[in-house]
């Protein structure tokens, strides 16, 4: 089984006919035909179901397609970085980032960009765990800083810090007057929370469940930035990270502690363990770790 034979099959199951397949491939179809059988030979698995007139892919054959592709994938993207760094050298960095993870990139980039002046940095907004995935098996990051916890066996999650989450109460509410809250006193408030998909959301659902307490979900967000504006306009409480409020500097709104329940999240660094990274993003992920050791 070599490239060539994956790159036959993964054509051939995503175009659906021999016909398009070898044509896309430039090749005959006898000899696309001749490869794919070569194929199951050689895996000792049927692959391609002939009892139907419609091409159809077998079980076996649906589980080698995901595998191929991704190999496919990873093949072209090594391929790319080796032509580039023989033209240029490892002169990018792509970054897949959260919000609140601003209070401290751009610390950690000026100490990178004296290093490597002439690089070209990346940065992807990626927030929700589908974002996050979509961009790593994309390749369109080459690591992320998260709070979601991607449980793959490919990706290292690594833990860099962990942040207290915060309410953030309208100007003039009367909790915005009270020298600290519990998380009672939220109950029965128009509530402002990230949607589903988002780790945060479940962090603070999981600390009201703890407590009893059922937020009265008003507003479903994907950015604080949104939740905070919310606030501003006196629609309702959020609970956002406490590092991001210090970055954001939100004016018209009261930043109060919750008492009596451990409501935090964890920050990772997160990167795919079997792709090739260039030693300009090794260096990066060090400076990361350097930074919060």
């Amino acid at each position: 089984m070599d490239i060539r034979q994956l790159k036959y099959f993964v054509t051939l199951a995503d175009e659906k006919t021999y016909t398009r397949a070898a044509s896309m491939l430039h090749i005959s179809q006898p000899s696309l035909s001749a490869a794919i059988k070569k194929l199951e030979q050689e895996v000792g698995l049927i692959l391609i179901d002939r009892s139907s007139r419609v091409l159809r892919i077998t079980k076996e054959g649906q589980m080698l397609y995901q595998e191929a592709k991704k190999l496919l994938q990873h093949y072209e993207h090594v391929s790319f970085e080796m032509d580039r760094l023989k033209q240029q050298g490892p002169l990018e960095l792509s970054i897949g980032l959260i919000e609140s993870s601003m209070f401290f990139v751009p610390d950690i980039l000026t100490r990178f960009k004296q290093e490597y002046q002439d690089a070209r940095v990346s940065l992807l907004e990626t927030l929700s765990l589908v974002d996050v995935k979509k961009a790593l098996n994309n390749f369109d990051i080459h690591l992320a800083i998260t709070n979601q916890y991607i449980h793959e066996e490919d990706i290292a999650t690594i833990p860099i810090y962990e942040e207290n989450l915060v309410a953030l109460i309208p100007s003039g509410h009367n909790l915005s007057q009270q020298d600290s809250l519990n998380i009672h006193d939220l109950e029965g408030e128009d509530f402002i929370v990230c949607k589903e998909g988002f780790q945060t959301r479940q962090d603070i659902l999981n600390a009201f469940s703890k407590s009893g307490v059922k937020p009265n979900i008003q507003f479903e967000i994907e950015r604080f930035e949104t939740g905070c504006s919310l606030v501003e306009d006196g629609l309702g409480i959020t609970v956002v990270p406490e590092n991001y409020v210090r970055y954001s500097k939100q004016a018209n709104c009261a930043i109060k502690k919750i008492d009596g329940v451990n409501i935090s999240r964890i920050v990772y660094l997160t990167y795919d363990k079997n792709r090739y990274l260039p030693p300009i993003v090794m260096r990066f992920i060090k400076l990361v770790k350097e930074f919060f050791a």
